[in-house]
């Protein structure tokens, strides 16, 4: 009987460990051997074919904080976050606040905003390459008709991140609408039927309720979209056409830190300096991330 009861208390404490277990040792295998490992071959110079060369140390790390390369992909991948990050967070929550409204056929709106998402990003990148074609785009088009001559959008840094930022923006925004809804609806209705007792405007309901309440969805949508953002390759890749696409253009007036990787490892041959690149990356993406968390604390909540 001793032995029964031993075995059972036994069980009670192993027995919530082992069910949790499955995720931990995926995580292991397919996410922390991969980060780790990639720590490892950052340190050495090492090719695609012929594999390690030697240990250099921090000498990766050195030629990439004077690598101008490295430095112009950085500044296009921060200059298109924000261009993107900033206006799809706004817009989310506008979406997200008219959708909670009553309006007739509130299904087929809320899955509509969410097509853009579920559609192929190869589709979405030769449309929007189409879109804001310099000779036959639509948007040329219409700048015509202000009398705008038409922009060669692939051909300059700041046209380039335009359209790459509406790109990301028409694909993310119903998305992250759609999660912030979801908060939404949990707020309680009596808050805002004490606001228009009160006689608080629709607007004064929008920044002093809905935006507290929603704080803690803003700040997950805020890091899941930083983290996008960051690390940013289709939308770029697919948006520009030919032998310069990993490139972003001729000038790489359009590359991202995530292409400039691609490019390192696979064109360059180098894995250890991609690797470099790739833990860079990751500290860049913290940063923003606690930036964000910190900027968005400050807003306060509803007394």
């Amino acid at each position: 009987m001793r032995i029964r009861d031993r075995f059972a208390k036994t069980e009670a404490r192993v027995a919530p460990y082992a069910f949790v277990s499955p995720f931990f040792i995926v995580f292991a295998i397919f996410g922390l051997f991969p980060l780790l490992y990639t720590a490892w071959v950052s340190l050495h110079d090492w090719s695609l074919l012929a594999g390690d060369q030697g240990y250099v140390g921090f000498a990766n790390y050195r030629e990439l904080f004077h690598d101008s390369d490295f430095w112009r992909a950085l500044t296009n991948t921060v200059g298109i976050f924000l261009l993107a990050t900033i206006p799809q967070l706004i817009l989310a929550t506008v979406l997200a606040q008219v959708l909670n409204a009553r309006l007739r056929a509130r299904t087929f709106w809320r899955m509509g905003v969410l097509l853009p998402n579920v559609t192929s990003v190869a589709a979405v990148g030769i449309i929007f390459g189409l879109i804001f074609s310099r000779d036959y785009g639509v948007v040329n088009w219409g700048l015509g008709h202000l009398g705008v001559n038409p922009i060669d959008w692939q051909g300059h840094r700041w046209s380039s991140w335009i359209a790459i930022s509406v790109m990301v923006d028409w694909r993310w925004t119903g998305y992250n609408a759609l999660i912030l809804l979801a908060s939404l609806q949990s707020v309680p209705k009596e808050l805002y039927e004490a606001a228009r007792i009160d006689g608080a405007s629709a607007w004064r309901q929008f920044w002093s309720i809905t935006v507290p309440m929603l704080r803690p969805t803003i700040i997950f949508v805020s890091i899941v979209a930083t983290i996008g953002g960051i690390q940013l390759f289709t939308e770029p890749l697919l948006f520009g056409s030919g032998v310069n696409a990993i490139s972003g253009g001729n000038s790489s007036q359009y590359q991202t830190v995530a292409m400039y990787l691609v490019q390192q490892a696979f064109t360059g041959q180098r894995f250890g300096y991609a690797s470099t690149v790739a833990w860079v990356l990751f500290l860049i993406i913290a940063v923003f991330a606690v930036i964000n968390v910190a900027l968005l604390r400050r807003i306060k909540s509803v007394e």
